[in-house]
């Protein structure tokens, strides 16, 4: 029989890091809430095909962002008195940098995105090019260097994560196969950085954004704050994590703000919730783990 390409797939696990630590949530908080925001702009847009910035109503999906969204989203969190974590693309600091100024003065952590949001595939020669021009952007633009990293379009590989490790992340918040933080241990065998998985259930794109390249019905709000709640209320009693993947030009809209407003009323209800950004979670499994050690 012919070798298979398949015959190359190794006979093991893909993610080798053992299994999460369950260390206490603090404040005797029963769990989490990891509060981010993707803020790619037209670069969600530009990242598919570059000459969609010549298609002008295409990357208006994306320039929401900075003539509405962001600032109706600051002015939530403003209201609700939380702190959040902001991933942004450096092509977005560099094109819209008063937007990003305007999170930073609020507080916000902000974190690492990419540049031009392009997918981070295994053997992809604009990896490390990817990395350090956003790196560049905050640091010039912002003075920030950041210690959390979401990849663009949810993808990672093992060439990124030893990326990370070496330009001193804390943290990436990426992957899905987890309900509580863990840490990364690299091919190598060597320890990673901490993941503070994702959970796709609060990917507002998902629910909220349809164009002709990716057209999907929208829905209502009633249903995903059905979705959004019943997941809250099981990964509370498991003592999990919860982390959002919410995008400005889709939960910056007035009915998808409304809905967020809602959810986050909802969380406060219980009162065990510790709604946060990346940085302090991150920090505190760093703490637990060494104290465990």
């Amino acid at each position: 029989m012919p070798a298979s390409k398949y015959d190359a797939i190794p006979l093991l696990p893909a993610n080798r890091a053992p299994l999460s630590p369950e260390y206490p949530w603090p404040n005797g908080n029963k769990a989490a809430v990891f509060l981010s925001f993707d803020v790619d702009a037209e670069s969600a847009w530009t990242a598919k095909d570059p000459k969609n910035y010549e298609r002008l109503v295409t990357v208006s999906y994306g320039g929401f962002e900075a003539r509405v969204g962001v600032a109706k989203l600051l002015e939530l969190l403003r209201q609700q008195e939380l702190k959040a974590t902001f991933f942004i693309t450096g092509w977005s600091v560099e094109a819209h940098p008063a937007m990003c100024e305007a999170i930073l003065k609020d507080g916000h952590e902000i974190g690492h995105h990419g540049f031009h949001h392009l997918l981070p595939d295994p053997g992809d020669p604009l990896i490390v090019d990817e990395l350090e021009k956003g790196l560049d952007s905050l640091k010039r633009r912002l003075g920030v260097v950041p210690v959390g990293y979401r990849a663009p379009l949810g993808e990672s590989c093992e060439e990124l994560r030893v990326l990370l490790k070496q330009h001193g992340f804390l943290y990436s918040s990426s992957w899905r196969d987890d309900v509580r933080p863990y840490r990364h241990l690299l091919a190598d065998n060597t320890p990673g950085i901490i993941e503070l998985p994702v959970t796709m259930t609060y990917d507002d794109w998902m629910y909220g954004l349809t164009h002709r390249f990716s057209p999907r019905p929208l829905f209502p709000r009633e249903h995903v704050l059905s979705i959004w709640n019943d997941e809250l209320a099981e990964t509370r009693d498991w003592g999990g994590l919860i982390t959002t993947v919410l995008h400005p030009q889709v939960s910056g809209r007035p009915m998808r703000l409304k809905l967020l407003r809602e959810f986050l009323d909802g969380v406060k209800t219980y009162g065990d919730v510790w709604i946060t950004t990346g940085e302090e979670i991150a920090k505190h499994f760093a703490a637990c783990e060494a104290k465990s050690a």
